[in-house]
């Protein structure tokens, strides 16, 4: 008699909070990939066609073999952040559920916030030239950027709760 009805309680877990934010993070990946191509920084018209007959690189060019190898190691390093930025968020969810708020849009909002002041102060940047770099950045740039963020947020947020709910 002494059972209460309702819904029952999850019991919190670290390790399955990071499980599910990974496999978020790297839905949310996939997300900002295709919202970035989608809402992308250039024009149609200022994307420039490849030559005709350039299909293909030649082995022997070393420059070309060299921004292959850049671009592998970009791609691994973006999908690489995204699974340990999801996991911690996973983990931070399990904890502080108010993290989740507006479906992982403003999870997305923050990430890249924290993203610009990183860059920023890599690159060197002091804190009151940041202005003028903002400044400098095209409007159809920084939609851009945004959108994919918010496009991470969101889709690590939904697949985070679907797998929770599984585990």
């Amino acid at each position: 008699m002494g059972e209460t009805k309702g819904a029952a309680v999850k019991q919190r877990s670290l390790a399955k909070g990071a499980i599910a934010g990974l496999i978020g993070g790297l839905a949310g990946t996939v997300a900002r990939t295709y919202a970035e191509r989608i809402f992308s920084p250039k024009t149609h018209s200022q994307i420039e066609p490849d030559p005709p007959g350039q299909f293909a690189v030649r082995i022997d060019d070393a420059d070309a073999m060299a921004q292959v190898a850049t671009t592998r190691q970009d791609e691994a390093i973006r999908w690489g952040y995204g699974a340990v930025v999801g996991a911690a968020y996973g983990a931070l969810a399990e904890f502080y559920p108010e993290a989740t708020a507006k479906q992982g849009a403003s999870f997305g909002l923050v990430l890249e916030a924290l993203d610009r002041e990183a860059a920023l102060s890599s690159s060197g940047v002091a804190a009151g030239a940041a202005t003028s770099e903002t400044q400098t950045q095209s409007t159809r740039e920084r939609g851009s950027e945004i959108s994919g963020h918010v496009a991470y947020g969101v889709a690590t947020e939904l697949v985070r709760r679907l797998v929770r709910r599984w585990l």
